[in-house]
């Protein structure tokens, strides 16, 4: 098993790259974010693997950084997300954005990727909810005041999206109304603070 490979960036393309590792050449299949991160042809790289081993061939996935990683895992644990298609996810939205548009149930950024319909991104929201706060990344948006699933905060939420904001936007805004507010504020003082963050 193969998880983490140093060497010399040898050629990239759109979701691939080569890793010379002691003249040994490694076909790994990246994020467009992660291939972004990557040095030029002939720079130095480090890449942490997940290994990927069916009767018909051996694939490695590779990521720039751990968070991205482990979102991958999360993401494939999902019926219906397989290696690729949780690639092109990764390639859409980063480790920061996936831990928003899953705390905000945000079907929509979530279908951005190319092949996740509105059933498979509700199905990735609803399944990695509970999870989603163990990632790196989560409890950083736990400690700024992430409203919690249900009660004031959701009914905050519901009414700026139907007044018209994305719910990605109208969950960062009440977020923010929480963290200065905090726990005990009630509905009409996070929408009201809401909507000012949302026009500033």
């Amino acid at each position: 098993m193969i998880g983490k490979l140093t060497g010399t960036i040898d050629s990239t393309g759109e979701d691939w790259a080569i890793v010379d590792v002691a003249g040994v050449g490694y076909l790994v299949f990246c994020s467009r974010r992660s291939l972004g991160l990557l040095p030029s042809v002939g720079g130095s790289a480090s890449l942490l693997i997940e290994t990927h081993v069916r009767e018909d061939h051996i694939h490695l996935f590779g990521f720039a950084e751990p968070a991205e990683r482990d979102w991958y895992r999360l993401l494939i644990g999902v019926q219906g997300v397989g290696a690729k298609m949780a690639l092109a996810i990764l390639s859409v939205l980063s480790p920061a954005d996936l831990v928003q548009a899953i705390a905000a149930q945000d079907k929509a950024s979530l279908s951005r990727a190319s092949g996740v319909g509105p059933k498979l991104a509700g199905r990735i929201a609803s399944e990695l909810k509970d999870k989603a706060g163990g990632i790196a990344l989560g409890p950083v948006a736990l400690a700024n005041g992430a409203p919690a699933p249900g009660g004031v905060s959701e009914d905050a939420v519901s009414a700026l999206v139907n007044l018209g904001y994305r719910r990605a936007e109208a969950f960062t805004a009440v977020a923010k109304a929480m963290g200065e507010l905090g726990g005990e504020a009630s509905v009409e003082a996070l929408i009201k603070a809401g909507l000012k963050e949302l026009a500033s």
